[in-house]
C-alpha cells in the first residue's frame, strides 16, 4: 500500500496539543490462551544463567541512584535505609493524629507519594487520610538521589515500609511497658492501641516524642505479610490530585513570592556563541539586562516586562557563532563516525549448532526531547552569601552539587525545594533553568527570582535523548531455536544528570565567565541498570551472545536521561528480529518467544495474557490492519510487560489499540500502575509515530508544535492494562516497563498490516518509503 505525507508537517498539532505525557486506564480479565511450549528437554536450549556482564560502579551504589560509602552505611537494609538508616529522618508522628513522611523521592506526576502514604498507613495501622507527605528539601529529606529508573517503590518505598514497621515496633513497645499489657495481645485500630478488653492503652500521638524515633533502623523487625494487608494493593485515589482538579496554587509554576522579580534569558542564535557585545536602548518597564560572559538575561518586576525586554535585548545582542553540528541527513554517518569508547555488555559462549536462518539489521532512532505541555520553571532568592531554590528538579540534592561547582558556593548554604512542575520523565530543563533562575538572583540580592522557560527553549535548548542505532546479527538452527546473537550499539550516553560529575551538566555553565563546559554524557553500568544498553542482552535463552556497546565520545547537542533511555531503542530492535526470525523459520511469533522463556516464567506469564487479550493469533479486520506483539523484562531486573498493538496503516500509521499485560510484583496502588503503563505506552506511540529533533549545523531547528508534533487526544489508542503479578513479590517500579514493547508492537503491527520492517524511527511514511526500499 502507497504510503505518502498527510500534508504540512506538524499538520494540526499546534492547534491540539498532546495528551500531556501520562494516562490512566484499568482493564478487565480474560482466559489465558493455549499456547504449544517447546520439549523441555531440547538438547541445544541454553540455560539462562547469568551472561559476562562489562562496567563499572564508580561512587554510586550499583543498585541504587543514590550515593554510598564503599560498604554502604547499613548493607542489610532495605531500600534507601541502607544509606540513611535514622528513623526520625523517614516519618514522624504529631499531636493532631498526623503522620508526616519525609520521602527524598519527588512527585513527577507518577502518584509515588500516594504510594509510600499507603505503604506507611499500612505498616502503621492508620488511616491514609493522616498521612501527609512532604516535598524533598535538601538537609532535612533524605539523600535519595534522582528519582528516576522506575526505582522509586524500590528504593523509598522499602525504606518506609521497614523505617514504619520499626516505628510501630517502638511505639507498641513503650505502650505495653507504660499499660503492662503483654505486647502480643495489643491491637492498633488508626493509630490509636487497644488492650484485649477494648481498653485505649495509648496511641501514636499521646506518645508523639520526636527522641523516640532518633534511633537507627536494626532490620530486625518484619513488615506485614502481604497476606495480612489491607491498604497497600488496593486502589486509593492520589493526593495529589484534587488541588490540581480545582485549580489550587499547587505547582511551582503558581509560586508567587513578595517582591517576586521575573527573568526571562536570551539564548545564542547557535550552539557554539559567544556573545561580542549589547546595544544600549530603553526597555519596557523596569527592566534590566543580567550578563555573566556568554549568559544573556533580563530581570522585571512584572512578568510582561521580562518578555518584552528579552525580545529587545535579543534583537541587540551580537554574537560569533559556529556552526558545530553534524548534517541532520547525514546522522547515520556521524553516528558510525564519531570517535566512540567501547566496551562488552554481556557475552556467553556455549557451544552452539549451526545457524539454518539468520537474520542481519540496522535500527536507528533520532534525538528525542521531553516535549513537556508545560515548560521548566524554577525560583531563586540569593541574600547573605546563601541561596535558596524552588525546582520541579527530581534530584535536589544532585542540583544542590553543580549549583555548587557553577556558583562556587559551599553546599550547606544552598537549599533546594522540591515542589510539583511540568511532568517530564527524565532529565529535561527544569535543573537547567533553577541555574538561570540562581544568576539571575545573584545579580538581584535578597529578591526572589522566577524564571521560565519559552515553548522554543523547551524544545530546542533541554537535553535531549540520544540519537543512536543497533546492529543485530541473529540465527536459528535447524530445529528453529536461537543459536547466535550478536548486538553492536552505537551512540551518545544517556546521563548528564547533575551532581553526577567533577564538571557541572547544567545549561549555562559553558557560557559563563569563566566557562565550564559540559561533560560528555555518560552510561551507568548495566548492573544499576544501564543507560544505552538498558535492556540490550535478549531476555531469550540462546548459547552464544555478544552484546557490546560504543558510547560516543563526542557531544554536539547535550543528551541525558528520556524515559526508558536505551530500552525504547534496544526493545524494538530485539523483538524485530525474534519476530524475523520466527518468520523465517514458520514459526508462530508468540510461540516462537514461549520456546526461549521456559526458564523466565513470569515472561512467560504476560506474553500470554497479552496474546488472550488480544485474540493472538488475531486476524486482520481489514486492508491496512495489523498486530503485532512484543514482550521484555524492563532492565532485566524490574517489571514484566507485554503489548499488543493493533496499527492502521493508510496515509499515516495510526495505533488502534493497545493491551498490556505486566508482572509488577506487589502492586501498591493497583490503580497507579495501571495509570504509569498506559501513560508510558502512550508517550510510547508517540515516540515511535512522531517524534524525531530537527537541526541544522547551528542549533535545533524543531522548537515549535509544528515542527515537533506529539500524539493528539484524537490519536491516543484505546488501551486495556491487566496485572497478573503475585501479590506477594517485591514490587517493581510501573514507569518504564511499558515503553520498549509498545514501540516494538507498532513495529510488529506495521508488518502484518503493510509486510514493511521498520529500520528507523519515527515510523512517518518517508521511513516506511525507505525501508520498502532496503
Amino acid at each position: 500500500m502507497p504510503l505518502r505525507h498527510p500534508g504540512e508537517r506538524g499538520g494540526a498539532a499546534a492547534a491540539e496539543p498532546g495528551p500531556g505525557r501520562g494516562g490512566g486506564a484499568g482493564g478487565a480479565g480474560a482466559a489465558s490462551l493455549p499456547l504449544r511450549r517447546a520439549e523441555p528437554d531440547h538438547p541445544r536450549r541454553a540455560a539462562r544463567r547469568p551472561v559476562g556482564i562489562g562496567g563499572g560502579g564508580g561512587g554510586v551504589n550499583l543498585a541504587y541512584t543514590f550515593a554510598m560509602g564503599t560498604t554502604g552505611n547499613a548493607p542489610d537494609l532495605p531500600g534507601s535505609l541502607r544509606a540513611e538508616p535514622r528513623l526520625s529522618r523517614w516519618l514522624r508522628f504529631s499531636a493532631d493524629r498526623t503522620v508526616t513522611l519525609t520521602p527524598g523521592k519527588v512527585e513527577i506526576g507518577q502518584g509515588i507519594l500516594t504510594a509510600l502514604a499507603q505503604i506507611a498507613a499500612e505498616e502503621l495501622d492508620v488511616s491514609p487520610a493522616r498521612l501527609r507527605v512532604m516535598p524533598a528539601v535538601t538537609g532535612t529529606s533524605p539523600d535519595e538521589g534522582v528519582t528516576s529508573g522506575s526505582l522509586s517503590v524500590q528504593e523509598s518505598g522499602a525504606a518506609i515500609r521497614q523505617a514504619s514497621a520499626e516505628a510501630r515496633a517502638i511505639h507498641l513497645g513503650l505502650a505495653a511497658g507504660r499499660s503492662g499489657v503483654p505486647l502480643d495481645s495489643i491491637r492498633v485500630e488508626d493509630g490509636t492501641f487497644l488492650g484485649p478488653d477494648g481498653t485505649e492503652i495509648g496511641s501514636y500521638w499521646a506518645q508523639a516524642e520526636d527522641a523516640l524515633l532518633e534511633v537507627e533502623a536494626r532490620g530486625d523487625v518484619a513488615p506485614k505479610p502481604a497476606a495480612s494487608r489491607r491498604i497497600a494493593g488496593q486502589p486509593l485515589p492520589r493526593l495529589d490530585l484534587p488541588d490540581k482538579v480545582f485549580g489550587a496554587p499547587r505547582y511551582l509554576h503558581d509560586l508567587r513570592l513578595p517582591g517576586m522579580l521575573h527573568a526571562r534569558t536570551v539564548r545564542p542564535p547557535a550552539r557554539a556563541a559567544r556573545l561580542l557585545g549589547l546595544r544600549d536602548g530603553p526597555l519596557p518597564g523596569d527592566a534590566a539586562p543580567v550578563r555573566d560572559g556568554s549568559f544573556l538575561a533580563v530581570v522585571a518586576g512584572e512578568e510582561w516586562a521580562a518578555e518584552a525586554a528579552a525580545a529587545r535585548v535579543a534583537a541587540r545582542a551580537e554574537w560569533a557563532v559556529r556552526e558545530s553540528l553534524p548534517e541532520e541527513s547525514a546522522l547515520a554517518g556521524w553516528l558510525a563516525a564519531t570517535p566512540a569508547q567501547a566496551s562488552e555488555v554481556a557475552r556467553r559462549d556455549d557451544p552452539a549448532p549451526p545457524p539454518a536462518q539468520a537474520v542481519h539489521a540496522r535500527f536507528q532512532r533520532p534525538f528525542v526531547a521531553h516535549a513537556s505541555i508545560g515548560t521548566s520553571c524554577a525560583v531563586a532568592r540569593w541574600a547573605g552569601g546563601a541561596l535558596e531554590v524552588w525546582t520541579h528538579s527530581q534530584g535536589v540534592y544532585n542540583l544542590r552539587a553543580d549549583l555548587a561547582l557553577v556558583l562556587g558556593l559551599p553546599p550547606d548554604s544552598i537549599t533546594v525545594r522540591h515542589m510539583e512542575g511540568a511532568g517530564c520523565y527524565g532529565h529535561n530543563g527544569a535543573d537547567d533553568v533553577a541555574l538561570d533562575a540562581a544568576l539571575v538572583a545573584r545579580a538581584s540580592p535578597g529578591r526572589p527570582v522566577r524564571a521560565l522557560w519559552s515553548r522554543e527553549e523547551e524544545l530546542g535548548w533541554g537535553p535531549l535523548s540520544p540519537a543512536a542505532f543497533a546492529e543485530i546479527e541473529a540465527a536459528v538452527d535447524a530445529d528453529g531455536m536461537l543459536c547466535r546473537w550478536r548486538t553492536v550499539l552505537r551512540g551518545n550516553g544517556h546521563s548528564s544528570r547533575p551532581g553526577r560529575a567533577k564538571q557541572p551538566t547544567l545549561l549555562a555553565a559553558p557560557y559563563l565567565d569563566p566557562p565550564q563546559p559540559w561533560p560528555v554524557a555518560i552510561d551507568a553500568p548495566i548492573a544499576a541498570g544501564g543507560g544505552g544498553q538498558r535492556n540490550a542482552v535478549p531476555g531469550y535463552a540462546v548459547p552464544s551472545l555478544e552484546v557490546t556497546m560504543h558510547r560516543l565520545l563526542e557531544m554536539p547537542l547535550r543528551s541525558s536521561a528520556l524515559r526508558g533511555l536505551g530500552a525504547l531503542l534496544n526493545v524494538w530492535a530485539i523483538e524485530s528480529t525474534i519476530d524475523e526470525l520466527a518468520q523465517r523459520s514458520g514459526q508462530d511469533p508468540v510461540a516462537f518467544r514461549l520456546r526461549h522463556l521456559e526458564d523466565d516464567p513470569r515472561a512467560a506469564a504476560v506474553l500470554r495474557e497479552a496474546a488472550a487479550m488480544c485474540g493472538w493469533p488475531r486476524a486482520s479486520a481489514g486492508e491496512g490492519l495489523g498486530t503485532g506483539i512484543a514482550v521484555a523484562r524492563y532492565k532485566g531486573t524490574g517489571a514484566w510487560c507485554a503489548v499488543a498493538a493493533e496499527v492502521e496503516a493508510a496515509e499515516v500509521v495510526r495505533c488502534r489499540r493497545l493491551w498490556i499485560a505486566a508482572d509488577v510484583g506487589e502492586a501498591i496502588n493497583p490503580d497507579g500502575v495501571a495509570n504509569q503503563l498506559e501513560g508510558g505506552a502512550v508517550q510510547a506511540v508517540s515516540i515511535a509515530l512522531k517524534e524525531a529533533v530537527r537541526f541544522d549545523r547551528a542549533n535545533v531547528t524543531s522548537t515549535r508544535w509544528e515542527d515537533y508534533p506529539i500524539l493528539r487526544f484524537s490519536e491516543v489508542p484505546a488501551v486495556e492494562v491487566r496485572l497478573i503479578g503475585p501479590p506477594d513479590a517485591r514490587p517493581l517500579g510501573a514507569g518504564e516497563p511499558s515503553l520498549g514493547p509498545t514501540i516494538a508492537a507498532v513495529a510488529g503491527g506495521i508488518h502484518a498490516a503493510l509486510g514493511i520492517r521498520p529500520r528507523a524511527m519515527p515510523f512517518t511514511p518517508d521511513n516506511l518509503a525507505s525501508a520498502m526500499e532496503q
